[in-house]
């Protein structure tokens, strides 16, 4: 999906019927709005919603990475999640939320379904969040874990094998970052691909997208922009740091990522990095998996209960991710 690109806003009957009944629900106070603590609380209780009926796990254990001084990490405590059967290997899961909301607990579902999908355990960090923490303070918590992934998991039945990260929305921008972060490290740590979902990689706000969607319906550009504004802390050289906006990172980077799956919503304010992602890969000749979902806004994948297109899109998700493990 290069070049000019129509942009759509109707939504499928599924997320329609879904969006009339959280609107029932009466009005949503909008989280970004509030003093951060306070947002965070109801985004966790907004959350649970999602979070019901949890498939089966052969074990759900939290275990600890401890702070790195050396990497300027903290303590951050990572959610294991191991399916029956589980093959070697793992997926170190970032959860989106703006880099300020959100927390295992709020994709436990999507986590699930994902290791159901794909066999493999999924690990979920929970890394420090902005503006408390701000740049680079998560992204530090995220290298640390994927550093320690198997070290650290080992008690809780995960097997070494190969690894692979994840993440959705802010979550995507994490993974992504680590992994061109650890292009610098003296011992990077091998990953075998990344599954990206409606990832949000860089601070314009200008794109199609942005443009076309600037007002939802979900996710708008005012509460990207109150997000990006904690996150990056009055910096005013973010825009400019790949670490914090991967889609400015050199071709010779990004060139050299392993295989990536990425996964956008048609609906999404967010859509055009993906977009732009997929046209700077595809110009240095890489042959990485690229899927729209039409009809869904952003954070589909949280409603595994409701959407099919969730379900289904996590069923591919999981397919890719096991044929990247075993490449």
């Amino acid at each position: 999906m290069t070049g000019q690109v129509s942009f759509n806003a109707e939504l499928s009957p599924e997320m329609a019927a879904l969006m009339q009944r959280l609107a029932a629900e009466g009005p949503q106070q909008d989280p970004t709005l509030l003093p951060p603590a306070e947002g965070r609380a109801l985004s966790e209780e907004g959350n649970r919603r999602w979070n019901r009926d949890l498939p089966s796990m052969a074990s759900v254990v939290d275990i600890r990475v401890e702070a790195d001084r050396s990497l300027g990490s903290a303590h951050c405590r990572v959610r294991v999640l191991v399916p029956e059967g589980r093959a070697a290997g793992a997926i170190l899961y970032v959860h989106g939320g703006g880099f300020a909301f959100c927390s295992p607990e709020t994709h436990e579902r999507c986590a699930r379904v994902l290791a159901l999908e794909s066999g493999l355990p999924v690990l979920l960090p929970d890394y420090r969040l902005a503006p408390e923490n701000p740049y680079p303070a998560g992204l530090k918590d995220v290298v640390a874990c994927l550093r320690a992934a198997f070290a650290a998991t080992r008690v809780a039945g995960v097997l070494e094998g190969p690894l692979l990260l994840a993440g959705d929305s802010a979550g995507a921008n994490l993974a992504l970052a680590a992994m061109l972060h650890e292009q610098q490290a003296v011992a990077p740590t091998p990953v075998a691909g990344a599954l990206l979902f409606y990832g949000n990689y860089a601070m314009d706000f200008s794109t199609p997208s942005y443009e076309f969607f600037a007002n939802g319906p979900g996710l708008t550009r005012a509460k990207m922009q109150r997000y990006w504004a904690w996150y990056a802390a009055d910096r005013a050289d973010i825009s400019q740091d790949p670490l914090a906006c991967p889609l400015v990172a050199y071709d010779a980077a990004l060139g050299a990522l392993p295989p990536l799956y990425l996964m956008a919503g048609g609906v999404d304010p967010l859509l055009s990095d993906t977009l732009i992602l997929q046209q700077r890969l595809e110009a240095l000749g890489r042959g990485d998996t690229v899927t729209i979902v039409p009809g869904v806004t952003h954070g589909f994948l949280q409603n595994t209960i409701d959407l099919a297109a969730a379900r289904e899109a996590l069923a591919a998700a999981g397919v890719a991710a096991w044929k990247m493990a075993r490449a």
